[in-house]
């Protein structure tokens, strides 16, 4: 093997391959954060396996996009229509550049995450910041444009920078078609390479099977489509090209959403997993100074899972510490117990029937003993170019019944104190039906 590739084992895609230009960024002290940063926040105190970390899971992302890359690039693949709106594809010299980008930008995309990843980055950067925009402020940073400009050829920090965070986090900047292309093989809703590597990781570390599907069969199959069906487009049309798939790979594609979909309602959305967050972003409320993580690099940088976990276990002993309570629920895993769940029956008379009994709660057994949790979105299924046997593309969700059916995942649920909870029990079940009633009139 040549010396200037470098090899990671890993325990979805086997080996990771790098080159030493590649590797500078892996080395980086940026990049090395991700070491200490966790996939899933304080998941391994439900699923104990779950302490896998950002930083594998980021090599991941960038093997399984360069596979697409690699599949979608084919010149044997390209239709007509995708050759006129992609020209670029047929220079050699501008695919080895991009698929460059493209490699970099899926290694970093997740460099500006926060402590405990989305666990703690709800409510806890000052306005108009989210882990993206630490992301791109990472990658254009001067640390990392020198990494950039002694590659062979050297890199632009912008191409990088777009293609990481996509379209919906960028949409200061224009992307041409080209670069929309590469950035949803990233960050896709359907086929990004984030999703596919994050649910075969996790559900491989959990130990559970629901996040399982046939990433190579998928990948094989993946193609650049018009994301218009082909009958509808007129001689000089130009419809945005999308990642699609070919028949052959329409049942992996319902696989991989599926699996998606058995991940939420069955791991991430777990009732316990969410009431940590809810007890860790109470936790970082009081420790944060100003109540926010720093966005200010130099600062942002030095925080880790280890620092957080550090002043947890300190908290949890002192009774005298702001923080304390929340702190003790996590350490001493004393969280609060589930007194409500989303139920149709109750949501059928009032839409907001958790929020209901969440207010009646809190009127009932104090603010401070009462937690809320809430998940919806707004739609099911994302709609994706199929192209048929006979050339012909369709859409997925008129082609597919699975996906047409798939519905928006839900879950809410409403917690209260463990000392609280007989009584709150109690309460419950004799006032549930009016607290709901009474409110679905009101409206």
């Amino acid at each position: 093997m040549a010396k200037n590739i470098h090899e990671f084992r890993d325990p979805v895609h086997v080996f990771v391959r790098l080159d030493s230009d590649e590797r500078k960024v892996v080395d980086s002290r940026l990049f090395q954060r991700l070491r200490h940063i966790h996939q899933l926040s304080l998941t391994y105190l439900v699923y104990p396996g779950a302490t896998h970390k950002r930083f594998e899971h980021s090599l991941g992302v960038m093997e399984l996009a360069s596979r697409i890359f690699d599949v979608v690039t084919d010149r044997r693949k390209l239709s007509d229509p995708v050759r006129e709106l992609i020209p670029e594809v047929d220079q050699h010299d501008v695919l080895t550049y991009w698929r460059r980008v493209l490699r970099m930008a899926a290694l970093c995309h997740d460099i500006g995450h926060l402590p405990f990843s989305h666990g703690a980055e709800r409510e806890l950067l000052p306005k108009g910041w989210d882990h993206e925009r630490l992301t791109r402020e990472i990658i254009l940073s001067e640390e990392m444009e020198q990494i950039w400009r002694g590659m062979t050829p050297p890199l632009r920090s912008d191409d990088i920078a777009k293609l990481a965070v996509g379209p919906k986090k960028a949409s200061d900047v224009t992307f041409s078609n080209w670069e929309a292309i590469l950035a949803e093989i990233i960050v896709g809703d359907a086929f990004g390479a984030d999703r596919m590597d994050y649910l075969l990781r996790d559900s491989h570390h959990i130990g559970v099977v629901y996040g399982s599907f046939d990433h190579h069969r998928l990948v094989d199959t993946l193609c650049i489509l018009p994301s218009a069906p082909r009958d509808h487009l007129e001689k000089h049309d130009r419809a945005e090209p999308a990642l699609g798939v070919e028949e052959g790979g329409i049942h992996t594609a319902e696989a991989l959403l599926l699996a998606r979909y058995f991940m939420y309602t069955q791991v991430y959305l777990h009732h316990t997993r969410l009431i940590y967050d809810i007890h860790l972003k109470d936790f970082l409320k009081s420790w944060l100074p100003g109540k926010h993580f720093p966005t200010a690099l130099h600062e942002f940088q030095r925080l880790t899972d280890n620092d957080i976990l550090v002043a947890l276990h300190d908290a949890s002993l002192d009774k005298g510490v702001s923080g304390h309570d929340p702190a003790r629920c996590i350490v001493r895993r004393e969280h609060f117990k589930p007194l409500y769940w989303r139920n149709p029956k109750d949501t059928g008379t009032n839409p907001e029937a958790g929020s209901k009994i969440f207010e009646s709660a809190k009127k009932e057994f104090g603010e401070q003993h009462v937690r809320h949790a809430r998940h919806h979105e707004g739609a099911g299924a994302p709609d994706f170019p199929v192209e048929m046997n006979d050339g012909r593309l369709v859409s997925s969700i008129s082609h597919s019944e699975v996906l047409s059916r798939l519905v928006p995942v839900t879950a809410e649920c409403v917690f209260v104190a463990r000392e609280k909870f007989s009584d709150a029990s109690e309460w419950l079940a004799e006032e549930r039906d009016e607290i709901i009633q009474a409110e679905g009139e009101q409206e």
